[in-house]
């Protein structure tokens, strides 16, 4: 029983501990967003100021740069969730020739290194004569974003009780109204799932964004270029508020699951 409890505390304990130890980089960042820095280099504390959230968008190529980044990624999102999520729905329901191999190379996208992505891609755009830029960068992103929304809508499709699409279909509806109202609804936590990854993945890339940017600055590539000669701490003041939209979009996605759980209990408790 004490061994139980000893190795019950140790595991919570060391769970703690590397949340921690990555949550430091993240408190550091919001810490220093305060930092009333007098020089270039935003690395000594100094005393706290809320000047850098007066003056968040006073330097215009950081503001284009994180405007870049907020489109791209919204564009990005949209686009594979669509797609996403009607290869991981295709991926899931049917058997067909070639469902293998189509399988092998959503996983392979996956592990492949980002640099060997991000050659491939940029010798396709120079091959077709593409100049690179804003649009090069929102088609590098839709090709690895579709995979992440695709295999999470695929994984739940695995758990998709197919009779009530059968149930459906016997009550006169559509293949697009069963679809619509019956599968969509089921699927959608997936989706939303696939779809934050996906968003976090494009506002947060770089190796991939270098390749293919040309002379457009995103967000990523403007503060590896600035921290050669000093970072601003509005980087930092931008950085805390783009994690506490991506917090709050977590928890509004966590909130939203739970209230449908609750919902679907419900109904299932219901006297028939």
């Amino acid at each position: 029983m004490r061994g139980a409890l000893s190795n019950g505390l140790l595991g919570r304990l060391y769970t703690w501990l590397v949340i921690a130890w990555l949550s430091l980089p993240i408190l550091v960042m919001i810490v220093f967003g305060f930092n009333d820095t007098k020089g270039k280099f935003n690395f000594v504390w100094q005393g706290w100021t809320l000047r850098w959230y007066r003056d968040l968008f006073a330097i215009p190529d950081l503001t284009t740069a994180l405007r870049n980044s907020l489109t791209i990624a919204l564009i990005v999102t949209l686009a594979a969730a669509v797609m996403g999520t009607m290869i991981g729905y295709a991926m899931g329901k049917y058997s067909f020739r070639g469902r293998g191999v189509l399988n092998l190379i959503l996983f392979a996208n996956v592990a492949a290194p980002e640099i060997a992505m991000g050659t491939g891609l940029l010798s396709l755009f120079l091959t077709l004569g593409i100049p690179r830029g804003y649009w090069t960068v929102v088609i590098a992103h839709i090709m690895f974003d579709i995979v992440y929304v695709a295999i999470t809508v695929q994984a739940r499709m695995s758990a998709y009780d197919r009779s009530l699409e059968e149930a459906a279909h016997d009550l006169g509806a559509g293949a697009f109204t069963t679809f619509r109202l019956v599968t969509l609804p089921v699927l959608l936590p997936g989706v939303i799932a696939g779809s934050l990854l996906a968003f976090a993945l494009s506002i947060d890339d770089f190796i991939i964004t270098e390749f293919n940017a040309g002379t457009m600055q995103t967000f990523p590539l403007w503060v590896y270029g600035s921290s050669r000669v000093g970072t601003p701490p509005q980087v930092n003041v931008m950085g805390t508020l783009v994690f506490a939209f991506g917090v709050v979009l977590v928890l509004a996605n966590t909130y939203w699951l739970r209230r449908t759980r609750k919902q679907a209990q419900a109904v299932a408790a219901l006297p028939i």
